[in-house]
């Protein structure tokens, strides 16, 4: 009887990990393809089969490290994981019952939220559309018979001539496209997809401080397939608040202040998502300067923490002057030095370009 451990390379102690890490590498190596016509790697390959076929079953494997040899009709038995390698290097999975089934798709939904709702996080309503086991056929999408051209194998062997001689491989029977069986009567609910459209409502509870670039993940809320039900993926979509602005967990409020608010200084009123918030702003303020208020933005992804109000300055020149306000402010100008247009000028000039 062979070292099965040997074989792989790997210690009696070796877990179930190492000892399929050590098959995949040496299955590669190995392979017939890798190795045309090399009789020592065709045999090597045999063994490394051998080997992996008693120690990745459990019960076989404690059978072989107490006795010895491998449990009557062990050897080619677990197969699961030899051709899930085999897919994914070679690019075909034998068909038929040794590869999983695979899951239904997977969904992405969006759910609108506003900005309020981001600072607490909150419980939401999603409804959305995906495909369930239809209750007519309990899925079997009508009355089922083995399929005539492969007898419920879901396979024909196919030969193929290569130089070392025939070779015959397993590919899907187009009969019954890999099913094993075909409809003698089609379910009239499902239209024999097994399958039908339902509307869901579920709770999504959404975390605070979530950012559309965040994907929630609902486990097995997706579309039903022979493997199970795929996923649901939330995005969720919030929308503009009408007056502050969000950098990730920043805030930002754009502040219009009047020459003599800037110049004077001032309190004033700043909106934030918990109510308005006194700000005040010194003399000589200029356009663009910036006012933090910590830990009035919106919380840090999986922290209490909370980011910043950013206040940042607009000075707003005034358009429309009443005369007194247009003397006053030539008072001002001559009291600092300033040079302004002589009262009337722009009239003047107005008059010019109409011509």
């Amino acid at each position: 009887m062979n070292d099965y451990y040997a074989t792989l390379g790997v210690d009696r102690n070796a877990s179930a990990e190492e000892i399929k890490k050590a098959y995949r590498k040496l299955a590669l190596q190995y392979h017939p393809d890798k190795n045309p016509g090399n009789k020592e790697a065709e045999e090597k390959f045999k063994q490394i089969n051998e080997a992996y076929a008693v120690l990745s079953d459990p019960e076989k494997r404690a059978h072989y490290d107490r006795y010895g040899t491998a449990t009557p009709g062990s050897v080619g038995g677990n197969f699961g994981d030899i051709f899930d390698l085999f897919e994914q290097v070679f690019g075909f999975r034998t068909p038929g019952g040794a590869g999983r089934a695979p899951r239904g798709e997977d969904l992405e939904a969006a759910l609108e939220l506003e900005l309020v709702e981001v600072l607490h996080g909150v419980q939401k309503e999603l409804e959305y559309d995906r495909l369930v086991l239809c209750e007519t056929c309990g899925g079997q999408g009508g009355k089922r018979q083995t399929c005539r051209s492969c007898g419920g194998r879901g396979t024909l062997e196919q030969i193929q001539r290569t130089f070392f001689g025939n070779m015959v491989t397993q590919v899907p029977c187009t009969a019954c496209r890999g099913r094993g069986y075909t409809l003698s009567e089609t379910c009239s609910t499902c239209k024999g997809q097994g399958r039908v459209r339902r509307r869901e409502r579920i709770q999504i509870n959404i975390p605070a401080g979530i950012d559309e670039n965040q994907l929630l993940r609902v486990s097995g809320m997706g579309n039903l397939g022979p493997g199970g039900p795929g996923d649901l993926f939330v995005r969720p979509q919030i929308h503009p608040h009408p007056q502050l602005k969000r950098e990730g967990s920043n805030l930002i409020y754009e502040l219009r202040l009047g020459l003599a608010q800037a110049a004077l200084g001032a309190r004033v009123l700043i909106p934030a998502l918990e109510g308005d918030l006194e700000l005040s702003i010194p003399p000589g303020t200029h356009d663009g300067e910036v006012f933090e208020l910590e830990g009035q933005g919106l919380p840090h992804p999986g922290s209490r923490s909370r980011g910043k109000l950013q206040v940042i300055t607009q000075i707003a020149v005034p358009q429309n002057l009443s005369k007194k306000a247009r003397e006053l402010l030539r008072q001002y100008a001559q009291e600092v030095g300033e040079e302004v247009a002589p009262e009337g000028f722009w009239d003047k000039v107005k008059r010019v370009f109409r011509g």
